[in-house]
């Protein structure tokens, strides 16, 4: 029986892929496992992506997406991309805080303004 992803929406726009996760929640490992599938082959179109990655529908995730961001990111670097994130609520901002990954990753407000911040 086939999982069922975690849903994306990806558009392009300027010079940088914005992926908005549709899915309330990322709780779980097929979870987890889903978005990894969904976004690695994003980061493999190009060899410098910029991506801006939009949380505006997440309410609830785990502590493995933050792996899966850092494992993300880390790809996105050495292939001298740019990576995003955007529209993460306060419950979700305090997560990034007290882990300090909130001075690891480029965080805006919206996908404009990350948009706006890309090289």
């Amino acid at each position: 029986m086939d999982q069922i992803r975690p849903k994306i929406e990806v558009e392009y726009v300027q010079h940088a892929a914005i992926a908005t996760l549709t899915d309330e929640k990322i709780l779980d490992e097929s979870d987890i496992r889903g978005l990894d599938e969904s976004i690695m082959p994003l980061l493999e179109t190009s060899p410098s992506v910029n991506l801006v990655l939009d949380f505006s529908n997440v309410k609830f995730l785990s502590s493995a997406v933050l792996g899966l961001l850092i494992r993300i990111s880390r790809k996105i670097y050495e292939s001298q991309g740019q990576f995003k994130l955007c529209g993460i609520n306060p419950k979700i901002q305090e997560i990034f805080r007290i882990t300090r990954l909130d001075r690891v990753f480029d965080i805006h407000e919206d996908r404009y303004d990350a948009v706006q911040s890309l090289d």
